[in-house]
């Protein structure tokens, strides 16, 4: 079972990648991404989602089709989506879901 931190490992690391082939690579603060965090609340909203948060930006969005529920961030919103289509993130993040939701209901 995948954990929060392993996905926001994974989000820190294809977003330094995604950048490192931009031809402003010398100009990206990777400390920025050090503090990326992803949580579930479904006592806040009962459909599947997701909350980012990177640096003081915070969105949340669909499990779905990962629209965007509320929020945003900024230049790094195109890099999260891109994430989300990469092979094996939705179904690792609906785990993720399910041992929320399941955590919810056994309180």
């Amino acid at each position: 079972m995948t954990s929060f931190k392993e996905m926001e490992d994974n989000l820190k690391n294809f977003i330094i990648q995604e950048q490192s082939d931009a031809h402003n690579a010398r100009n990206t603060n990777r400390g920025k991404y050090n503090n990326i965090k992803l949580w579930m609340d479904p006592t806040k909203n009962v459909m599947p989602h997701l909350f980012i948060r990177i640096s003081i930006s915070e969105a949340c969005y669909s499990l779905g089709d990962f629209s965007k529920i509320n929020g945003g961030l900024g230049y790094e919103e195109r890099f999260v989506i891109k994430w989300f289509g990469r092979y094996g993130v939705k179904e690792k993040l609906a785990d993720l879901w399910s041992s929320t939701e399941k955590v919810k209901e056994d309180k």
